[in-house]
């Protein structure tokens, strides 16, 4: 059967359209969140470069659906989904010499958590020693929305992969060695992972 120019390209533009469709709805991913206990407003998408978006990419690898590997050098996250797939999600990372390298295992999580600097940053910086009580979880903590804490053996690393009042962080290396995530990235993230997920942290 032979097709005519206009039937071939009106079928060429359905198929666009459909490739088109069925990407990543960042526009979706990054809307307002009226719910959260502090009320989080949409991300401007020109604010964020469109390779540090949240989206589900082809990702092999022999791990275990439901692991993190966190790529410390490209700035990425990976949420192991199976099937050759993973969720991609930009992140920030530790200054050279801060970051975690290595395997742990996600201890505990919690929505806006409180932060306490850890005594390595209450004493390479005077401006933590105040807040050594803690600072309660909200707009302004640094953990952001939600924090995953980072375990090995049964005790806490101190590090963690927590969100961020600081969006603009995002691709960059500049944390005290936390794995940082846009607010609307780790709540994502954090309604994947259970307690107890496999964590690898490449550095190299």
């Amino acid at each position: 059967m032979q097709i005519s120019r206009r039937g071939f390209l009106m079928g060429l533009s359905a198929l666009l359209a459909g490739c088109a469709s069925s990407g990543p709805d960042h526009r979706a991913n990054y809307a307002a969140l009226p719910a959260e206990k502090f009320p989080l407003p949409a991300m401007p998408l020109e604010k964020l470069d469109p390779d540090l978006r949240r989206q589900q990419v082809a990702y092999v690898s022999d791990q275990a659906a439901g692991t993190v590997v966190v790529d410390t050098p490209a700035r990425r996250l990976y949420y192991i989904l199976g099937d050759g797939q993973a969720m991609r999600y930009g992140v920030g990372v530790g200054r050279e010499g801060l970051a975690l390298a290595g395997n742990a295992y996600v201890g505990r999580k919690a929505e806006w958590p409180t932060w306490t600097p850890t005594e390595n940053m209450q004493r390479r910086e005077a401006r933590y020693r105040k807040l050594a009580g803690g600072m309660p979880g909200g707009p302004n903590n640094p953990l952001g929305a939600r924090a995953m804490y980072l375990y090995r053996g049964g005790n806490d690393t101190h590090f963690r992969i927590h969100g961020t009042n600081q969006p603009q962080s995002i691709g960059l290396a500049m944390s005290s060695g936390c794995i940082r995530m846009l607010n609307h990235d780790v709540i994502d993230l954090y309604d994947r992972v259970l307690p107890g997920a496999k964590v690898i942290v490449i550095q190299a």
